[in-house]
């Protein structure tokens, strides 16, 4: 299939640079049906706009660019305005791409997106530069160092963040809530990604946060819940402030989950572009309450897990609204240094509804903060009394009971630790409701 895409696109770039010589000889000996021939017409007229305006620029532009120059411009305007997510990659993106891909590498840690025009933060991810320098989900980044990014493509707007590691960065941002522009300074690393962190609350929660959707997603996942089979009464999935990842292992840890049913479908223009993935009964391994958590930096695989498990009514949505990006895109290389990356397809959730621009709307939505606690002046409590009885928590076996817990233990999340995260908060409660009507 990319074959194909790829033979279209060499031959539409070979009638644009042979247009002259060829049209007249093309229109002459043209057998097809009239519909057909009143397309090609239309396309040559346009092709042949397209050369008028190429000569016309190459010729009189003060700044004197190149026929190849100009072409790379053009194919960069063409995909641009197509999509936030398509573009053309010259050899300098390509190389870049594919550094990306490699694993490691120097820069930031944070997944950025276009939304109403504006370069925008979907999500820092979790240990890295920016996450540690305070950069926040839908923080709009309006400098980088002293460049604006107006018209900024993604690429390139990732390639000036990108650098070698120990090396400095000053972000100008805007923040929701904030009157004037925050300028953060950070310092590049080697960003490599724990994509897997798994907690325990109250001795019978398992709490699993996902920061990213690697390779490794859904078996690591697997392994946490395998490990605790038999102690956890019921999981919390953490998706919040993660920018997706890899398709396959979004369908893979839905799966975990739920037994039937599709999970999602991807629709594209050509048919082979579609392809529906389904949930499979041999690979499922829990069916104990479920919460998701999520909010606006959760984007793509994140929506397609947590759309897909509302939509099968088989977890409770808890957070924010999520990003809102459900396209596919796939990269064709059209030289051996030179590549577009395309919008082919857009994901459909079970029930037919689409993420794109859209999002996935929590079944209960809480906004992130803390639950402020007033202090009593004054109180006694059992604990404080000299022959105070020893409560069953303390007895109880098995995990480690966050009343035990030292704050420093990072086994557990502590009340204290929930108090700070009123949407972790708002998850739990759920879940003890959602294990209590289980056990009836």
């Amino acid at each position: 299939m990319k074959n194909t895409k790829m033979m279209v696109v060499g031959f539409v770039s070979a009638v644009a640079v042979s247009l002259i010589l060829s049209t007249s000889l093309f229109a002459k000996n043209t057998v097809a049906a009239p519909t057909e021939a009143s397309v090609e017409a239309s396309r040559l007229q346009s092709l042949a706009k397209f050369t008028k305006v190429l000569s016309i620029v190459e010729q009189y532009n003060v700044d004197g660019l190149t026929v190849d120059q100009l072409i790379d411009k053009s194919l960069q305007g063409m995909l641009s305005n197509l999509d936030a997510h398509s573009t053309y990659m010259d050899k300098k993106s390509y190389d870049n791409l594919k550094t990306q891909t490699d694993g490691e590498f120097g820069g930031l840690g944070i997944t950025v997106g276009m939304r109403d025009n504006a370069l925008t933060v979907i999500a820092p991810i979790e240990g890295t530069p920016a996450d540690k320098a305070g950069i926040k989900a839908g923080d709009i980044i309006l400098k980088i160092n002293d460049k604006s990014t107006l018209s900024m493509t993604i690429d390139d707007a990732v390639s000036i963040m990108r650098g070698a590691p120990k090396t400095p960065i000053d972000l100008t941002i805007v923040r929701k809530g904030l009157a004037d522009p925050l300028k953060i300074h950070i310092i590049r690393d080697i960003i490599t990604v724990q994509s897997v962190y798994t907690r325990n609350i109250s001795g019978n929660i398992l709490y699993i946060r996902v920061t990213s959707f690697d390779k490794k997603v859904a078996a690591d996942v697997k392994k946490a819940i395998k490990k605790y089979s038999g102690k956890s009464k019921g999981i919390i999935l953490d998706l919040r402030n993660n920018p997706g990842g890899l398709l396959d292992q979004a369908v893979d840890l839905t799966d975990l989950f739920v037994d039937e049913g599709i999970i999602v479908s991807q629709k594209g223009r050509n048919k082979a572009d579609d392809m529906t993935y389904k949930a499979t009964k041999s690979n499922t391994i829990t069916d104990l309450p479920l919460v998701v958590l999520v909010n606006e930096g959760s984007a793509s695989a994140s929506e397609i897990v947590s759309g897909a498990l509302q939509d099968l009514k088989r977890a409770v949505i808890v957070g924010e609204k999520t990003f809102g990006k459900g396209s596919v895109q796939v990269v064709m290389p059209i030289t051996e240094t030179e590549g577009i990356k395309l919008t082919v397809a857009r994901y459909y959730l079970p029930s037919g509804r689409t993420i794109q621009a859209v999002g996935v709307t929590p079944d209960i939505e809480v906004a992130a903060g803390e639950i402020k606690k007033h202090e009593k002046s004054f109180n006694i409590k059992e604990a404080d009394l000299k022959e105070h009885l020893v409560s069953e928590l303390e007895k109880s076996d098995g995990m480690i009971d966050v009343t035990e817990a030292n704050a420093t233990n990072k086994t557990v999340i502590t009340p204290e630790q929930m108090n700070r995260d009123i949407q972790l908060k708002e998850g739990v409660d759920i879940i003890k409701a959602l294990i209590i009507v289980k056990g009836k």
